[in-house]
């Protein structure tokens, strides 16, 4: 049913969370795992929350090795479990669209992300990137709190 996932990740604490829960989710499906993570470029401010919050002061190099480390972090305990996994990273302004473009380049049929937004009806209301990709991509996305 699903063969290729998508999984969006940052570097931060709940990249935890989705490493552990997409590696589970492909193995018990059988599928694949596209680690994706979109970093901003060199100089560029940051979204709040995430791992580059002083970005303004890391060059392209340093941007570079922080996703190859995180995306390498991710693709050891994928192939420790037995699941097939693809690293790919950018740099860009347009966080989403890299998602939702990355989703089509790389033939996935679902998006798992992590989102840190409160629980209950107010979570709904994110305004998050996950919230944002929701609403641009035709494919199925399991959220993950």
């Amino acid at each position: 049913m699903y063969d290729r996932l998508l999984v969006p990740i940052d570097g931060g604490v709940q990249s935890e969370h989705a490493f552990a829960a997409s590696i589970e989710l492909a193995r018990r499906l059988g599928a694949s795992i596209t680690g994706f993570i979109a970093e901003p470029f060199a100089g560029q401010p940051s979204r709040k929350g995430q791992p580059f919050a002083d970005s303004a002061t890391h060059t392209d190099a340093d941007v570079h090795a922080h996703a190859e480390g995180v995306l390498g972090r991710f693709e050891h305990l994928a192939r420790e479990a037995g699941v097939p996994f693809r690293g790919v990273a950018t740099q860009t302004s347009r966080v989403v669209d890299a998602i939702v473009q990355a989703a089509a380049d790389h033939d996935c049929d679902m998006i798992v992300m992590v989102t840190q937004a409160p629980g209950g009806v107010g979570g709904l209301a994110w305004g998050s990137i996950t919230r944002q990709v929701l609403l641009r991509t035709r494919l199925p996305l399991l959220v993950l709190h």
